[in-house]
């Protein structure tokens, strides 16, 4: 049988191919792809697998994309580190799907409920298909903040969210009006509730919308710094390890 793994964080790819591995040693895996722009470019020029594990947020946009852009003619198991929202389109498409951290003994169904119902068999994802989990979870992305002002109770279109960032133990959002709120979250939790095309978390500290960049200056070790509209005592400096990913996401 042969795998392809489509999956952008090294460590996920890393226990992801081992249990692979311990399913069946004799499985051929055929590459570890990292972006929505590579995966176009690996089915746009290979021989498609007889199976694939797709990631769904990858660093330059949702793997779906790769559907629009190229025909996937293989079954697809899903893993995806979203909340059961987004697992009832998996359900009413028939896609399987592995949420994260993955199971050996759950991976191990997802990889019989494979042969059993869909080895040797071509199955192109169909657009209905894409269209119906991607809104599915774009739908689900926060549109608001509530945050108390006072004695005061405020609700904060995300579309007037510069950025988001943590000090002192606190998460603060800072807004359109060159405001702060604190808010209930971590900076950990804000990634995975806000639109990943619009949000990009550039390190520990900070994760940012594409609208509050004014400038992007070269910095030791090969990093980035921004500067950030209404940002003058904090340094948002892109980590060293996201400024490909970084760069993907500015490009698309």
């Amino acid at each position: 049988m042969r795998v392809l793994i489509i999956e952008d964080e090294k460590l996920n790819a890393d226990h992801l191919e081992e249990l692979i591995l311990k399913y069946d040693a004799s499985i051929d895996l055929l590459g570890r792809i990292g972006s929505v722009k590579k995966g176009i470019e690996w089915f746009n020029t290979n021989q498609h697998p007889d199976l694939a594990f797709f990631d769904i947020q990858l660093g330059d946009g949702l793997s779906f994309e790769i559907f629009e852009k190229t025909e996937v003619l293989c079954p697809i198991i899903f893993t995806t580190a979203y909340n059961e929202y987004a697992l009832n389109a998996f359900k009413v498409n028939s896609v399987d799907y592995l949420l994260k951290p993955i199971d050996f003994d759950e991976l191990k169904i997802a990889i019989d409920k494979y042969k059993k119902n869909f080895a040797k068999e071509e199955i192109p994802i169909q657009r209905l298909v894409y269209d119906n989990i991607l809104n599915m979870l774009t739908d689900n992305y926060k549109q608001r903040f509530v945050v108390k002002v006072g004695e005061h109770i405020k609700s904060i279109p995300v579309t007037n969210i510069l950025y988001f960032y943590s000090l002192e133990k606190a998460t603060f959002m800072h807004t359109t009006d060159n405001r702060n709120f604190v808010i209930d979250y971590s900076v950990e939790q804000l990634e995975t509730l806000v639109d990943p095309n619009k949000f990009f978390r550039i390190n520990r500290k900070f994760l940012i919308s594409l609208e509050s960049i004014q400038d992007i200056i070269s910095y030791s070790n090969s990093r980035l710094r921004l500067e950030l509209k209404y940002n003058n005592d904090m340094d948002a400096i892109v980590a060293r390890e996201k400024v490909v990913k970084f760069k993907e996401w500015l490009d698309k």
